[in-house]
């Protein structure tokens, strides 16, 4: 087998990019205090009573970045993301350090979106300060809710007054930043949830991202559910709630979990919607990277002990692959219609270098079956319609290859 990687090869491939597409960086730092039992994400509790090997881990991140700027030596970086894990468990300053070999390695366009995850078990007063003082601009912080007792069978480190004294502390200290929200909680009604929004929406976060409790494979909730989870009906009567409230207050849905003012969208998710580029590193970091004949995928080791050992070593990629050109369709539009107002229909051609050709069939289906709204010619554009926004999988299934 020939040893070199997939993206060094220069044999022509099936596919004829015009331009490669914007490009963001996603940092992965995996350490929390506590896994929580509904997450499946690549995140690992801190060892009891050690500290995070916040100096190891930087100089891992720093091989893992130098190893991969021939694949990216030239283009600018639009938005950083730096989630995990709870990121939030560095300190200010080696976020800072973070930020500087970023911005030393990398063409950061000016002002590029950074933006940081943290946890209100996490908060300590002038902590959020500090990360903006190293270079964030833009802070996510996880809630999840303000029930404690939900908080509690939610496994969450933080309690109520926790989560809004954080809420306060990131409002001082960033002009935009998220709330992370979750519904469908066990035993939770409309009554509920209003309590929910009082609270949240008290705070007028420039941007609130919701999340429907789900019961993902290889995670405590995945064997074990709670108890009184709601049913689709209630699940989707307290979905139409919060986009009533949501919009009452002044924030526009824009994506399927994403409410937003008017300037506060993130850039950074908008680019993975719009089937942009990416460049993970660190534990488990995951990349999408376009060249002119091909669309690759890789992924860094998971266990943070083993990219530990493999990054310093600048073998920091556990696996790669070209993305089959009969894949392309369905993972463009996986993202891309989970955008309410859709996109331009050029941007399909410009982002997987297939012709309109190949998806013109599909996009008629979906349109007789009134789940999308399509305008084709110089202007043309996709949009999922009210009903392909409720049936969004049913949508996007449409085009996956035969």
């Amino acid at each position: 087998m020939d040893p070199r990687p997939l993206t060094l090869h220069r044999d022509p491939g099936a596919l004829r990019l015009p331009a490669p597409p914007t490009l963001a960086v996603y940092v992965h730092l995996p350490w929390c205090l506590k896994k929580c039992p509904y997450c499946d994400f690549n995140s690992h509790a801190t060892p009891g009573g050690e500290a995070l090997p916040e100096a190891a881990y930087l100089a891992a991140l720093r091989a893992d970045l130098e190893a991969a700027l021939p694949l990216v030596w030239g283009r600018n970086v639009h938005s950083v993301f730096i989630g995990g894990g709870t990121p939030s468990l560095f300190s200010p300053a080696a976020i800072g350090t973070l930020v500087d070999m970023l911005r030393s390695l990398l063409r950061l366009a000016p002002g590029a979106e950074i933006t940081l995850e943290a946890n209100p078990g996490t908060f300590e007063r002038d902590r959020f300060q500090g990360y903006a003082d190293a270079g964030v601009t833009r802070l996510s912080v996880g809630v999840q809710s303000f029930d404690d007792a939900q908080l509690r069978t939610l496994g969450r480190v933080h309690d109520a007054a926790q989560a809004r004294a954080a809420l306060e502390e990131a409002a001082r200290a960033f002009r935009t930043w998220n709330l992370d929200l979750m519904y469908a909680l066990p035993g939770q009604t409309l009554e509920a949830l209003d309590r929910e929004l009082d609270q949240a929406l008290a705070f007028a976060p420039p941007h609130l991202s919701v999340y429907h409790l789900t019961m993902e494979p290889n995670t405590v909730f995945g064997r074990r559910p709670p108890a009184g989870l709601p049913d689709d009906d209630l699940a989707s009567a307290l979905l139409d709630r919060l986009i009533e409230r949501t919009a009452a207050a002044g924030l526009t849905r824009y994506e399927v979990s994403a409410f937003a003012r008017e300037g506060h969208r993130c850039v950074h998710n908008q680019n993975y919607w719009q089937f942009g580029d990416y460049l993970g590193i660190g534990a488990g970091a995951h990349s999408k990277l376009s060249f002119a004949e091909r669309v690759i995928r890789q992924v860094r080791w998971r266990e943070p002990a083993r990219y530990l050992a493999e990054a310093p070593a600048g073998r920091a990629v556990s696996n790669e692959h070209e993305i089959d050109p009969k894949d392309l369709p369905f993972e463009f539009m996986m993202n891309a219609l989970r955008l309410k107002d859709g996109l331009p229909l050029n941007l399909f051609a410009e982002r997987t270098g297939l012709p309109l050709g190949a998806i013109l069939s599909t996009l008629d289906a979906a349109q007789q079956r009134g789940l999308l709204a399509l305008k084709l010619g110089a202007e043309g554009w996709i949009q999922p319609t009210a009903k392909g926004f409720d049936f969004l999988n049913e949508l996007v299934g449409m085009f996956l290859p035969d």
